[in-house]
């Protein structure tokens, strides 16, 4: 069979730009002379659109979408994702307007339907809906009864979604045991590292154990706080991968399996997954709120300067600014390094001294600040300033705080925590220096290794203030990722004076991290949207 596979970046809600696309990539495929082609998960209203299903002009608009894609089906197979929607959910709460408003006793289903020749073929529910991290989708939607086999092009196929592939003894063996001899799984797979191996790995072991060939779709593009890597593949009933998508790529990939083979490419580094999945959302974030302007509050340290760097990569240089803002405490050396960042990305540049600004505000209270107050003051002035340009120039501000210092609340509230996207808070502080090496010389070589610094009052080192930064990331990451515990976290060898620093300073920071703005996921537990913690508990671990 001569397929397309189309690697989409839907925009979420945006269904007539989607269909648009959908359509064209159908045409395209069909000139290919594929006899099928397969689309992502919900490809048509994109993935997640969340509490946009509860509106009925919504799934009105999306079931007319739905019958174009139908119509444009002529002489070739579609399998695409979608909604479709009747029946009644049970139980439902009919009583409270809040459960009524958000769709009570309705059914929705996350379908893959199945067109040909202008004709519904089928439409398979997705069984098992994923309730945790960033998914929701039992919120949503209602599982579907079983699964299905359909004929489509003279093949016997079996479509899954997603989540229904990860899952022990999920509907893939029972449509293998259907006849099934192609089983197509429709996936919205966010992007975390590591994952695209592990997705892999579960094809190879499902084509091998049912003897059917395995392909996997997957979308890709930014969405809010989540990255979507793409990444497709197919494998044949032995195990072998037969072939595999790019990464962070859209497009129409036309692949004929049973006559091609192909190796797993080489698993690229980190470093570089990391910085092309940043650049994809940054990207996408800007474009789709109708943004083209980008500014960024230079310190001359490192985690500016890396998301300087990545959002010259996404946006292209002439779109970034970046805006150095020095206090009467803020060194030569800062100042030099935050310049030569900007000479060296190709961004735009200005210096803006607060150091009066700062004196004003500090005068016209009663009791001037000191200590931390007066430290906070400097970082809420620079705030204060980037906000007002954005404003000027229709930009949006890029956060640069990165995911070790969020943790702990080592940021200041309204200050450095400003902005509409925080493309590096969910990197620790080593994955944010590794990702400046792999920028080499773009960004300067001093910036790459001094140690870090927010510069509030003379002399200030991050690790006066902190456990060093190799010690710090090794207890988060097990306390954030992993869910450890306190007991855990001693019987590992841990201090038992840093861990309780470290598990106060991270119970007592929630409220902070409530107010950030939306941080690009990269790890399997990222502090924004899959993390739901209340602000105020007395649990320390």
């Amino acid at each position: 069979m001569r397929l397309g596979i189309a690697q989409t970046n839907p925009t979420v809600g945006d269904i007539d730009h989607n269909l648009a696309g959908i359509l064209a990539r159908i045409a395209e495929a069909r000139s290919a002379g594929c006899e099928a082609v397969i689309f992502p998960e919900l490809a048509l209203c994109g993935y997640s659109p969340h509490d946009l299903l509860w509106s009925r002009g919504f799934i009105a608009r999306l079931q007319a979408g739905q019958e174009a894609i139908r119509e444009a089906s002529a002489e070739i197979g579609v399998i695409v994702g979608g909604v479709i929607v009747g029946g009644r959910r049970a139980p439902a709460n009919l009583w409270d307007p809040s459960s009524v408003a958000d769709g009570a006793g309705e059914k929705r289903h996350n379908v893959a339907l199945l067109f040909a020749d202008r004709e519904t073929v089928g439409a398979q529910p997705k069984l098992h809906l994923p309730s945790f991290d960033v998914f929701c989708e039992e919120r949503h939607f209602s599982p579907g009864a079983g699964s299905e086999v359909f004929r489509l092009c003279g093949v016997r196929v079996g479509v899954n979604l997603c989540e229904d592939m990860w899952v022990e003894d999920g509907p893939t063996g029972v449509q293998a045991g259907l006849g099934a001899e192609w089983v197509v799984n429709i996936s919205s797979s966010p992007f975390f590292l590591g994952k695209a191996a592990l997705r892999r790995r579960i094809g190879a072991r499902l084509a091998g154990e049912h003897r059917i060939w395995f392909v996997y779709v997957n979308r890709v593009g930014g969405q809010d706080d989540v990255v979507y890597d793409g990444g497709s593949f197919v494998c044949d009933p032995e195990g072998n991968l037969r072939f595999q998508a790019p990464y962070f790529e859209e497009g129409l990939f036309v692949v004929e399996p049973e006559s091609s083979r192909a190796t797993a490419p080489p698993e690229e580094r980190d470093t570089d997954l990391l910085r092309r999945g940043l650049v994809m959302a940054i990207g996408d974030y800007f474009r789709r709120n109708g943004f083209s302007q980008a500014l960024i509050g230079l310190s001359g340290g490192i985690d500016s300067a890396v998301v300087a760097a990545l959002a010259a990569e996404a946006l292209g240089s002439d779109a970034v600014n970046g805006v150095s803002m020095p206090s009467r405490i803020t060194t030569k050396e800062s100042r030099d390094d935050a310049h030569e960042v900007a000479s060296r990305l190709g961004i735009g540049w200005e210096e803006i001294e607060i150091g009066e600004a700062i004196e004003t505000l500090s005068d016209s209270l009663s009791t001037p600040p000191d200590g931390i107050a007066a430290e906070n003051l400097q970082a809420r002035t620079r705030g204060v300033l980037l906000m007002t340009l954005a404003n000027q120039r229709s930009a949006m501000v890029l956060a640069t705080g990165n995911k070790s210092e969020i943790a702990v609340g080592y940021n200041t509230l309204y200050g450095d925590t400003v902005g509409a996207l925080a493309p590096i808070g969910d990197l620790y502080k080593r994955d944010v220096v590794r990702l400046a090496e792999a920028y080499g010389e773009r960004i300067p070589e001093r910036v790459r290794h001094k140690p870090p610094t927010a510069e509030l009052r003379p002399g200030q080192r991050d690790e006066d203030d902190l456990p060093p930064y190799d010690l710090l990331d090794r207890i988060l990451e097990r306390l954030v990722e992993r869910q450890a515990s306190r007991s855990d976290l001693l019987a590992e060898g841990f201090e038992a004076s840093v861990v309780d620093d470290v598990l106060s300073r991270y119970a007592r920071s929630e409220y902070k991290r409530r107010q950030l703005p939306p941080t690009v996921k990269v790890t399997p537990k990222a502090f924004g949207s899959g993390r739901r913690m209340p602000i105020t508990h007395g649990y320390r671990g």
